[in-house]
C-alpha cells in the first residue's frame, strides 16, 4: 500500500508569509519577491528536498561501504523558466565530501540514490533535468 504524507499550509496573516507544518517539524516560508529574508520560497525548499533527500541517502550508503566519510554537503543551483510558471528547467547537484575516500564507492553511492532510492529526484526527473558531480577533499 502507497504511503501517504500530509503537510498544512496557513497564511500568517500577513504579506506572503506562510508556516508550513508536516508531521516532522514545521518551515516558514514567503515569497521570494514579496517577503524576502522571512522564509523560503517553495521553489528554495523544493531544491533543498532534493538536496536533503540525495545527502541522506549517499551518507547511508557510504555508511554501510564503511567509508571514512569526515564531512558531507549538497548544493543544489538550478535555472528557471522565465515565463510563469517559473519552473525549474534543469537542476544541477554538487558533492562536496571530505575524508579518504575511494572515487568509485563515492559514484556508486551516488548513482544509487539519484537512480533508485531519492524519492524527490523520482519525481522531479521526468520533467527536469538533472545533472550532478562530485569534488572529494582530503
Amino acid at each position: 500500500m502507497a504511503r501517504s504524507d500530509q503537510v498544512t499550509v496557513t497564511w500568517k496573516q500577513r504579506g506572503l508569509l506562510f508556516e508550513g507544518v508536516t508531521p516532522g517539524g514545521r518551515v516558514d516560508m514567503a515569497s521570494a519577491q514579496d517577503e524576502p529574508g522571512r522564509g523560503a520560497s517553495p521553489m528554495e525548499l523544493l531544491a533543498l528536498a532534493l538536496g536533503g533527500c540525495t545527502a541522506m541517502d549517499v551518507l547511508a550508503i557510504l555508511q554501510k561501504m564503511r567509508e571514512p566519510l569526515e564531512a558531507l554537503s549538497v548544493e543544489v543551483g538550478g535555472q528557471k523558466a522565465d515565463e510563469h510558471p517559473k519552473r525549474y528547467l534543469s537542476l544541477e547537484i554538487v558533492y562536496r565530501l571530505k575524508g579518504d575516500l575511494d572515487e568509485r564507492k563515492v559514484r556508486r553511492a551516488i548513482q544509487l540514490s539519484e537512480d533508485k532510492y531519492c524519492s524527490v529526484e523520482a519525481t522531479l526527473r521526468p520533467g527536469v533535468r538533472i545533472s550532478s558531480r562530485f569534488v572529494i577533499e582530503l
